[in-house]
């Protein structure tokens, strides 16, 4: 059953129609309130048709166009709740003929192209997928989580044409973060003054990180002035190719990690090694006690636990090679700390060490220490790491959960621009949001 709730309540003022459902550049018709047999609401219709100098515009490109026919007749649009009751607007949905675009369905101002949903609807939906859990965002809005995700991605397209995400870009950090199991990766950029992110996208090859520097453009790559990323090849013959005069620096965490698991290559030879040759029950727990000396090997010194100094000194009276090993990871984590007039001495000292330790995962790292020896003593000089990159990719990380259910990584990425891209969507009636770092 149908109440027209404007005609009964004498309802006249249309503006306060529009400003309840966030309308612009229309023209309230009727209002009607749905009820089931049980008298029960079930939803409010506001019939609705667009000003006169909004009709009659192609959905595409909102060009002034002749009419073509009525269309599949009218149309229904989700709108934002009142309270417990769900609203729809409805109106006319005709095409027309655009010289560009051929037969299309018309522009309505309300809501965008071949969508069910209103603006308002639509950004408040991405706002809280922003600031919210997934089942949250589902039980208010009472939508599907995959048609979340599209509406991420819509309201992204259009917030990125309010501001400029390339401009005053200077120095990044470039690193991979996996989203998905099965080596599915995305490339992000990040802004090192700023602290947003600046950029990202499904993959981590050359050619992904191409496109970035592509939307840059070569004006604007002449201007970065350092760019921080980890060792990989692919990153660093991109930049060296599209960022000429950027003084590239390789994260001192990176190459600490590097010695870690040179560290744990040795650690698993050694157990590896013992459980084999161990014929009695002194030798079987020697063999397991290596194995479980993890974690004292890993960690700094200075937040060992007394248990793992205690494992400490027994690796370094049981396996001397083992220990040698780990002298060598934190003689390379103490150098990439020291100012750079020391650590040009230090570095070289050490590269000589792990030449001549007969160790072979360590003698690998010097090589590759050796190679990327430039980068790494322009980090130290620069103060520059990835850090703002890995504490940016735990957001990430966090936001790939809160994102599980959406169909494409597009849907992933949009969502975490639009909360650390430094432009989160503002809510309906309030400010429009502004850059922010």
């Amino acid at each position: 059953m149908k109440r027209n709730l404007r005609r009964e309540n004498n309802v006249r003022n249309a503006m306060l129609w529009r400003s309840l459902l966030g309308l612009s550049k229309a023209v309230i018709e009727s209002v009607d309130l749905e009820e089931n047999c049980q008298g029960d609401i079930e939803r409010l219709v506001v019939s609705i048709r667009p000003t006169k100098s909004a009709r009659s515009r192609c959905g595409l490109c909102r060009r002034k166009c002749r009419g073509y026919d009525q269309g599949k007749g009218r149309r229904q649009w989700r709108a934002l709740d009142f309270g417990a009751v769900q609203v729809f607007v409805e109106a006319d949905a005709p095409r027309v003929t655009c010289p560009a675009h051929g037969e299309v369905v018309a522009h309505v101002p309300w809501a965008r192209h071949d969508v069910g949903h209103t603006l308002s609807f639509d950004q408040t939906v991405a706002w809280l997928a922003t600031v919210c859990s997934k089942s949250a965002v589902k039980e208010l809005m009472r939508v599907a989580w995959r048609s979340v995700g599209a509406i991420v991605s819509r309201v992204w397209a259009d917030t990125e044409e309010l501001f400029d995400r390339y401009a005053d870009l200077r120095r990044i950090g470039i690193d991979e973060i996996s989203y998905k199991r099965g080596h599915k990766y995305l490339t992000i950029v990040v802004d090192h003054d700023s602290g947003r992110l600046v950029w990202a996208a499904e993959g981590r090859s050359k050619a992904t990180l191409e496109k970035f520097f592509d939307a840059l453009g070569p004006n604007r790559c002449d201007l970065i002035t350092h760019v921080s990323a980890d060792g990989a090849d692919w990153i660093a013959t991109v930049v060296e190719n599209r960022c000429k005069k950027a003084v590239r620096c390789a994260d001192p965490f990176h190459i600490t990690k590097w010695a870690t698991e040179a560290l744990d290559a040795v650690r698993r030879g050694a157990w590896n090694d013992a459980r084999k040759d161990a014929t009695t029950t002194e030798e079987k727990k020697t063999a397991k006690a290596l194995k479980n000396s993890r974690y004292a090997l890993w960690k700094n010194p200075q937040n060992l636990t007394d248990k793992q100094e205690v494992k400490l000194a027994w690796v370094e009276k049981t396996d001397p090679k083992l220990y040698r090993a780990y002298l060598l990871k934190e003689g390379l984590r103490t150098v990439l700390k020291l100012p750079l007039h020391e650590a040009i001495t230090g570095l070289e000292r050490w590269i000589s060490w792990a030449r001549c330790s007969r160790i072979e995962e360590f003698v690998r790292l010097q090589r590759r220490i050796t190679k990327h020896k430039a980068t790494i003593l322009a980090s130290i000089e620069h103060g520059l790491s990835n850090g703002r990159i890995e504490s940016m990719n735990t957001k990430i990380r966090l936001i790939t959960r809160m994102a599980f259910g959406f169909k494409s990584p597009e849907a992933l990425i949009a969502l975490a621009m639009l909360s650390l891209g430094g432009l989160r969507p503002a809510l309906p009636g309030r400010n429009q949001p502004t850059p922010t770092s």
